[in-house]
């Protein structure tokens, strides 16, 4: 791959399937939110993303401690934006919760691919494993912005917060394992949580905010895109 793409093309990785994602991720939700604070939030997750993967790179020399500091620190970025007064209470900010998470998930992607370069690790093997792990962080910030939307929705945000933080926890610990011995392998493992995490959460947790009846509409919809 020639390098000096590498910038332009790795925000394209990042992005684009975050989009994907979101897109597929709200079939069902027709009517539950404004498609403009869709993409509002989805660029101020960029953004956000921005900032945590700028502490990203300052914090990993923190030792253990980085395993449990940036769960919290990203939580809260997402929390910052999500209980803003004019959200709380409302049912679309479970909504908006997603497209915050899946827009900061992005920036890892680049951000990985980029830190990869600078450290001369280059090679097929390793850019295709930080592309999966990352698709991995997306769906996590995904799953964690719904948890923290529905935290202010329904009132109960501390629980909801901290559990996002406990979610996120095995990641940071896969990362941190990957740094110390180079075992990029571990990213499939990111991945495989994910999954799991997300497909949890949207199933169950994200579909309380519609009627019954569109509850069954939406995983008719789902079954059909699949």
């Amino acid at each position: 791959m020639n390098e000096n793409i590498l910038p332009s093309a790795s925000l394209f990785l990042g992005i684009v399937p975050a989009l994907l994602l979101l897109y597929i991720s709200l079939k069902g939700y027709e009517g539950q939110y404004k498609e403009k604070n869709i993409f509002l939030t989805f660029i101020v997750g960029i953004v956000f993303g921005v900032i945590a993967v700028l502490i990203e790179a300052v914090t990993m020399n923190a030792g253990v401690l980085f395993i449990f500091l940036f769960p919290l620190m990203e939580q809260l970025l997402k929390t910052i934006v999500l209980n803003i007064g004019r959200l709380q209470g409302k049912k679309e900010t479970v909504i908006y919760g997603l497209s915050l998470g899946v827009g900061f998930g992005s920036i890892f992607t680049p951000f990985s691919l980029i830190t990869t370069r600078f450290q001369g690790g280059f090679s097929f093997a390793n850019i295709a494993l930080i592309v999966i792990g990352s698709f991995g962080i997306i769906l996590l910030h995904g799953a964690t912005g719904i948890c923290i939307g529905y935290g202010v929705y329904i009132k109960q945000l501390p629980k909801y917060v901290t559990q996002a933080i406990l979610l996120y926890i095995p990641v940071t610990g896969f990362i941190f394992l990957t740094t110390i011995f180079q075992v990029e392998f571990l990213q499939i493992g990111i991945v495989l949580y994910s999954v799991v995490i997300y497909w949890y959460i949207t199933k169950k947790l994200m579909p309380r905010i519609l009627p019954d009846h569109r509850r069954v509409q939406r995983s008719e919809k789902r079954r059909k895109i699949i």
